[in-house]
């Protein structure tokens, strides 16, 4: 279990999906942030800016380098298979109707969007935005085991790790699939705990089957495991987070200590970072490392 510190708990936040500013370089991307971070975990813990003490690892510059200006038609197709490939396993993990999980190799992007944003109750302009970014990122991610992209965003997490020490990594969304294989690629790297919010590492086909190391086992069933410099893995998904799914990881993964659900926000702030890292489960975890 977990032990106070005595001075600032030292974190490393891994981001997810939708942090690239083309406009501002990496370092000063990754500058801005750490005070937005700290600040949404401060307003859920409680305590002053200065009891934390955390570092950013921005990645989003390796998987948009050199990506070409979008079409006029971009919302209503998704040009690359990989990424179709991947929605389309997503949308049959959702229960989408057989023919709109078949189809969505060759159907638009809207329809898909149509869809979810319906189940969900979602607004379908802003779902169609969200699902084309989250997959065309997870897509340039896990396009191959060994991709420059791949293996850029992995190394910037490692370092940031390596060079802070932190007691704690935060990651949300396709962060928790970067630092898990980060965490992997470096068993030196030493971490009381790992809190993954909003992670989608157990999604079929679409990222459980790419992770590097292969989940190990002859399926049924396979299971991907806890990195050996990881202390403590805890998992935390808001029960309506499409892109959380399935919401257990412990159902796929060995050596998670918590795998907890809690509604985060309502409609579509169920998955954005500052509502997982400001919620209650967040707090309840994070707060005995600091005393509280």
């Amino acid at each position: 279990m977990s032990s106070p510190t005595s001075g600032p708990l030292t974190i490393v936040a891994v981001h997810g999906v939708g942090y690239h500013d083309p406009q501002a370089t990496a370092a000063k991307a990754r500058a801005a942030h750490i005070p937005r971070w700290t600040d949404h975990l401060t307003d859920g813990l409680g305590v002053a800016a200065s009891r934390l003490d955390l570092d950013f690892a921005y990645y989003a510059h390796t998987l948009n380098s050199g990506r070409t200006v979008q079409g006029q038609n971009e919302e209503d197709e998704l040009s690359d298979p990989v990424t179709r490939e991947l929605m389309g396993a997503w949308l049959e993990e959702l229960g989408a109707p057989r023919p709109v999980a078949q189809g969505a190799l060759t159907l638009p992007l809207r329809y898909a969007a149509t869809w979810v944003a319906e189940k969900f109750n979602l607004n379908g302009r802003i779902t169609a935005l969200f699902i084309r970014l989250f997959f065309t990122e997870v897509a340039t991610y896990l396009r191959s085991d060994d991709s420059p992209a791949r293996l850029a965003a992995r190394e910037e997490v490692a370092v940031r790790i390596a060079q802070h020490r932190p007691r704690a990594v935060i990651a949300h969304s396709l962060g928790t699939v970067i630092a898990y294989e980060a965490l992997h690629a470096h068993p030196e790297l030493q971490v009381d705990l790992f809190l993954s919010l909003g992670s989608p590492l157990a999604l079929p086909r679409a990222v459980f089957d790419r992770l590097l190391p292969c989940p190990a086992g002859d399926p049924p069933p396979r299971l991907g495991a806890r990195p050996d410099g990881v202390a403590r893995w805890v998992n935390i998904a808001d029960p309506g987070d499409p892109v959380a799914i399935p919401p257990r990881l412990a159902r796929s993964f060995t050596g998670i200590a918590l795998d907890l659900t809690d509604s985060v926000h309502a409609a579509f702030g169920f998955h954005h970072a500052k509502n997982y890292l400001s919620c209650a489960a967040t707090a309840a975890i994070l707060g005995p490392y600091l005393g509280l």
